[in-house]
């Protein structure tokens, strides 16, 4: 018996719309990842981008849970010697709210070529207005 290998045409890809208004961050992180893999779908394959495209909208209204608002920091390296850049929750959610869920996902997501593929195809937008119309997004309702 041969192993079968899905090809690029059996991948049916679909765009799905996400509304994050209401929502845990990380329970909303792990909703988009999977999707953005492709583990629910018939034909999956670890080596290939079998996953579908991500539009998620409301970012601002994105909850955690406890202190986390308080005490959660992110954090990235400008590449200079002490160039280690800190932030708060609550001041990137000010700033930038689709930020936080971006780096939610992609953490979830694998670190490799592949992973960083996928991400390309989540799109994060502030508040209710996008503009990925034209895909024709499915709204998931969780």
């Amino acid at each position: 018996m041969k192993t079968y290998l899905p090809k690029e045409k059996d991948f049916d890809r679909k765009t799905y719309l996400m509304d994050a208004s209401g929502k845990t961050l990380g329970r909303l992180a792990t909703r988009v990842a999977s999707l953005l893999i492709g583990k629910g779908k018939v034909f999956f394959a670890p080596d290939q981008l079998s996953g579908d495209n991500v539009v998620v909208v409301n970012a601002r209204q994105v909850h955690v849970t406890g202190k986390k608002t308080k005490q959660k920091t992110y954090s990235h390296y400008t590449g200079y010697p002490g160039g280690i850049k800190t932030y708060r929750y609550e001041e990137l959610m000010e700033r930038k709210p689709e930020e936080i869920i971006i780096r939610a996902v992609s953490r979830m997501l694998p670190k490799n070529k592949l992973g960083r593929e996928m991400l390309r195809r989540l799109r994060v937008f502030r508040d209710q207005n996008h503009n990925q119309a034209a895909q024709k997004p499915i709204a998931l309702k969780d």
